[in-house]
């Protein structure tokens, strides 16, 4: 990036600020990706464990696998889950709170005896499906998160910083160099003014 500068003292200044803002800043947005890092390794520990469980609740069905056709349709359905918002490092992040369900009354006596075991079993499964489509969705916004603030250190330490560092340099140089002249010149001028008085 090619930053646009004028020799002179208020470039200089000006640049100075903007190098310092760059400077002070990157340290908290190193943290903030480590911390981001961090965090997006545990969500994806969090799936999966989720997973485990699903696998080890889909090992659980198999056995009984040809009852499920006896299970009564729409006996069971979601009517409300709930989130929390959790910032992480500054960025708002979906918690799985807690999911309700309605249940249809059945009877008992009508129905096959494991229904009950069942209807718990399902809604296990249903609570971990959900729980794992909230905390994938807060590993792709914790992993956006970090991307960016990556892409900022980056364009920080690697472009920004030497770019403004290497404009300062070369604003001072051309101001000693412009302040030696002046000096050069005056000092030229005092010599030649003492030798015209001194032949005069």
């Amino acid at each position: 990036m090619a930053i646009k500068f004028q020799y002179n003292k208020t470039s200089l200044q000006q640049l100075q600020k903007e190098l310092k803002v760059r400077l002070n800043a990157l340290p908290t947005l190193q943290a903030k990706e480590s911390a981001l890092r961090l965090e997006v390794k545990k969500a994806k520990a969090e799936v999966t464990e989720i997973e485990e469980r699903l696998e080890k609740n889909a090992k659980q069905i198999a056995p009984t696998h040809r009852l499920w056709v006896e299970f009564p349709d729409r006996l069971i359905s979601i009517t409300d889950v709930s989130l929390d918002i959790k910032k992480i490092a500054g960025v708002k992040t979906p918690i799985f709170n807690d999911v309700k369900f309605e249940v249809e009354r059945l009877s008992l006596f009508l129905q096959p005896w494991w229904i009950p075991s069942g209807l718990e079993l399902l809604k296990d499964i249903a609570r971990l499906k959900i729980e794992k489509e909230v905390v994938l969705k807060k590993v792709d916004i914790l992993e956006y998160a970090r991307k960016k603030t990556t892409q900022k250190v980056n364009l920080y330490e690697k472009v920004q910083i030497p770019s403004y560092e290497e404009a300062i340099l070369k604003i001072k140089r051309f101001l000693e160099d412009e302040e030696n002249l002046a000096k050069s010149s005056q000092k030229i001028l005092k010599n030649k003014i003492a030798a015209t008085e001194a032949t005069a």
